[in-house]
């Protein structure tokens, strides 16, 4: 597959559905999804995919944003806090809409659920969840 896949709007949505559903970028859309505020950062997306590499997760992240599907949001300058990430990534718009007319939202709402529920995450996670997130976010 082409890696300049370009924006959402600008692709075949057979091809970007082909794309967002490749294993490990689909896995990174269920965890922006889950998360609590849906603006995990770099540390907590590797944290959900322990079986690849951080290379690879930053790697596939970035071809999300590439493709409009994910954002990449920083925080203020005065938000920002030592010890606590200044990055995070969450679903653009037309991400958001492109997956919803594809019906890849569906289980937004148990995801959720079911990251309420994990109760072995190291403390570095809870305390990144926690973290200040970017006004508006």
């Amino acid at each position: 597959m082409n890696s300049d896949l370009g924006t959402a709007k600008e692709t075949e949505p057979r091809e970007l559905v082909h794309f967002v559903t490749q294993q490990t970028r689909f896995a990174l859309i269920m965890d922006i999804l889950q998360h609590p505020k849906q603006l995990p950062s770099m540390y907590e997306l590797e944290e959900l995919n322990p079986s690849v590499s951080e290379a690879t997760v930053y790697k596939h992240i970035q071809k999300l944003i590439d493709a409009g599907i994910v954002k990449e949001v920083p925080l203020n300058d005065d938000q920002r806090r030592q010890g606590y990430p200044r990055k995070f990534y969450g679903l653009t718009e037309e991400g958001r809409t492109f997956l919803d007319e594809h019906n890849l939202l569906a289980a937004e709402e148990t995801l959720q659920q079911i990251h309420k529920t994990i109760s072995d995450k190291p403390e570095k996670m809870i305390k990144y969840e926690n973290a200040p997130r970017p006004d508006g976010a």
